[in-house]
């Protein structure tokens, strides 16, 4: 990994469209103040691209008794005794 490029707070202000540009192309680069290193301007993650949904459609049985909650656990949730 490459040492970050240094700019101060002056160059930042007057070169941002092409510090934006390095940055975006990968580089990361400093803004100094006074010589002291303050921020850092770095490229953003790429985004997530979106899941697609249905992707085991058709790939995946339930029981046939799947949603029928047993008497024990029901009464458990609503704070009868077990």
């Amino acid at each position: 990994m490459s040492t970050p490029s240094q700019v101060n707070v002056h160059d930042a202000k007057t070169h941002l469209s092409r510090l934006l540009d390095r940055a975006a192309a990968g580089e990361e680069i400093v803004i100094a103040r006074y010589g002291r290193p303050v921020a850092r301007l770095v490229p953003l993650a790429p985004a997530a691209e979106p899941r697609r949904l249905g992707l085991y459609a058709g790939q995946i049985r339930l029981r046939k008794d799947f949603e029928r909650l047993p008497a024990e656990l029901l009464a458990a949730f609503e704070g009868g005794d077990v």
